[in-house]
């Protein structure tokens, strides 16, 4: 077979060789689909060539998360999740420089992407009029993925090169970074002139449809409007409001039931959880697609795994009490207990002090109390039916900070989303992991009407029908009509139902939070002798004995009007003697807004200019 050298030349420049890519390149030319005047000119080539672009999205070697794809990663380079070790994340941490290994795999793995696009799309030009309309469906679902990879890039880097063609080596040596007006006005008008070709349901695993599509445009239309791009952010918020819609309208999805069924191999093999879907990456206990994640390993107990990632406690205190209030303002909190009472979604992404965990470890399901402040603690064997006493490795200075539990360099807090699938061992599983589902359409769409002052019963109708899975009550009547208000609950809906599926990096700086979620270091659980309850007995690592004094039943946190409050960001001073404290040294700067374009790039391609502050 001929290969395209502008493709080569295109992952050449990158730094890779083409044997990265998928095998539909070096397939041999057996049925006469492949000749010098073009690769892609067969429903089966298109389909080939659509599977190597969908190969792009496993950027799951990326430095330091081993085997985690990269939008389960993103949030955590926020406050609202942390990674293990102190001072470590890199949005306000002072490793985002142009130097870092995170920054330039993204950016690679994004061209490599959008090279592969581009050459199924331009190499398909001369045929398309003779497509079949699978041909023109593989056809569409390659802008949605290119756009996918603008999305990303634009979102997190700003200006970047665009190109919609294959490239040659003068053409990227000479690029240079163009607006993101140009490119989301190219991306908008791409998608909703492509979205015609995909279907509204998917057809198999691992496929994206219409709605992924017209979800993009929301996605690209809130950054550009809440960024105001060009002046033009009520435009941008429009296009954004008018996808969604669509796909309200037209699109005929459902919220599944359970919204734990989401992130479990039984639960996304079901009828409605697979139509909530709009694409997710698909895992195999195969060698293909792909074979296998960690994503849970690192987000459980140490008997049980390994704590590599964790839920902030400001993340926790964002989710409300059953009632529908926030923390501070429910009757039914109690700060004891505190992950009692609370928001159903609560226990599918945080567990905490006291509650239970239950793991498949592969020779066998065990659940395990967590516990801070005990240096036994319980766990139950489903193969023995009974309960025992164990070492307790999540001991505060049984392990080292290196080798964090999730409170020793953790915030007492554990990531319990994708953990919680015991269908299968917890250290390597097949779960598929979500980029898009229809629970963000429904947020994304009251989020544009509600920056565009356009607060109606369909605004509330959308976030009802999320509150509602979860079983949390309506919209209050006491919020409707009130932007502030509504503004600040979609986006606490945004946090508590969508967390670490890759959109909070991208939410934060486009709403402009960066520097309020970063103003205080990280408050953890307790201290030892201010556990939850008072009254407990215990001795530290170290052999000091004691007897907690608990928490006051006033210590909960407070959110200072104007800004925190409407961003649902909490303070603990008034008792943060009594919390343990990790990233002290967290800071934010004006120049974290984007990340710094990377500096194997800019020697690379002389034309670029970095972003400012770098």
């Amino acid at each position: 077979m001929k290969k395209s050298k502008l493709y080569i030349a295109a992952l050449a420049l990158l730094g890779l060789s083409a044997t990265s890519c998928s095998d539909f390149l070096d397939r041999e030319d057996t049925n006469g689909d492949y000749v010098s005047t073009g690769f892609f000119r067969s429903e089966q080539a298109m389909y080939d060539g659509l599977m190597g672009v969908y190969n792009s999205m496993y950027m799951d070697a990326i430095t330091g998360f081993y085997m985690l794809p990269a939008n389960t990663v993103f949030d955590h380079l926020t406050p609202m999740l942390l990674e293990r070790n102190s001072d470590a994340t890199i949005g306000a941490g002072g490793t985002l420089n142009p130097d870092n290994a995170l920054v330039l795999y993204i950016w690679q793995q994004c061209y490599i992407g959008i090279a592969r696009a581009n050459e199924v799309i331009f190499g398909s030009q001369e045929y398309q009029s003779t497509f079949t309309p699978k041909a023109m469906q593989y056809l569409a679902e390659v802008h949605a993925l290119r756009a996918y990879f603008y999305y990303l890039l634009t979102g997190i880097y700003g200006d970047v090169p665009f190109f919609t063609a294959p490239v040659s080596d003068n053409e990227y040596d000479t690029a240079t970074r163009t607006s993101r007006e140009t490119i989301f006005d190219f991306l908008i008008a791409d998608l909703n002139n492509m979205a015609q070709y995909l279907p509204w349901k998917r057809e198999e695993s691992g496929r994206l449809n219409r709605g992924f599509a017209y979800g993009l445009i929301n996605r690209i239309g809130l950054i550009g409007g809440g960024l105001d791009i060009a002046g033009k952010g009520k435009d941008y918020y429009k296009a954004a409001a008018d996808a969604a819609k669509k796909v309200i309208d037209e699109g005929g999805y459902q919220l599944t039931a359970d919204y734990g069924d989401l992130f479990t191999k039984p639960g996304q093999a079901k009828p409605e959880t697979f139509d909530e879907i709009f694409y997710e990456l698909p895992y195999t206990d195969t060698a293909k697609p792909q074979k296998g994640q960690c994503i849970g390993y690192g987000q459980t107990s140490r008997i049980q795994g390994q704590t590599g990632r964790h839920s902030s406690l400001m993340f926790a205190d964002t989710y409300e009490c059953i009632d529908g209030l926030r923390i501070d303002e429910s009757p039914l909190y109690d700060n004891a207990h505190p992950s009692k009472n609370r928001d159903p979604r609560f226990a599918y992404n945080v567990r905490m002090e006291g509650d239970e965990m239950t793991v498949n470890i592969g020779t066998d399901i065990t659940t395990q109390i967590l516990s801070c402040y005990k240096p036994v603690t319980q766990v139950y064997s489903l193969n023995s039916g009974t309960w025992s006493e164990v070492p307790n490795q999540d001991f505060e200075g049984v392990v080292s900070a290196s080798w964090a539990s999730f409170c020793n360099a953790g915030a007492g807090t554990i990531n319990a989303k994708y953990a919680l699938d015991i269908s299968q061992p917890i250290a390597l599983q097949y779960t598929n992991v979500i980029f898009m589902r229809y629970a963000e359409i429904l947020l994304g769409y009251a989020e544009a009407k509600i920056e565009l002052g356009e607060l109606d019963e369909s605004v509330y109708s959308a976030i009802n029908a999320v509150r509602n899975r979860a079983g949390m009550p309506d919209v209050a009547d006491s919020r409707k009509g009130n932007q502030a208000k509504m503004r600040q609950l979609v986006r606490r809906e945004r946090k508590v139902e969508l967390m670490m599926e890759g959109l909070h990096l991208i939410d934060m700086h486009r709403w402009k939070t960066g520097a309020l979620e970063n103003m205080y270091p990280s408050y953890c659980q307790p201290l030892i002798e201010y556990q939850y309850e008072a009254g407990i007995p215990y001795t530290t690592a170290a052999g000091v004995s004691g007897v907690s004094l608990g928490l006051d039943k006033t210590d909960i946190p407070t959110f200072k009007p104007g800004e925190q409050d409407e961003n649902d960001i909490p303070c603990y001073d008034a008792y943060k003697q009594k919390l343990k404290v990790r990233d002290v040294n967290r800071r934010w700067e004006p120049r974290f807004e984007l990340w710094p374009i990377p500096s194997q790039e800019l020697a690379r391609t002389k034309n670029l200019v970095q972003n400012p502050g770098y």
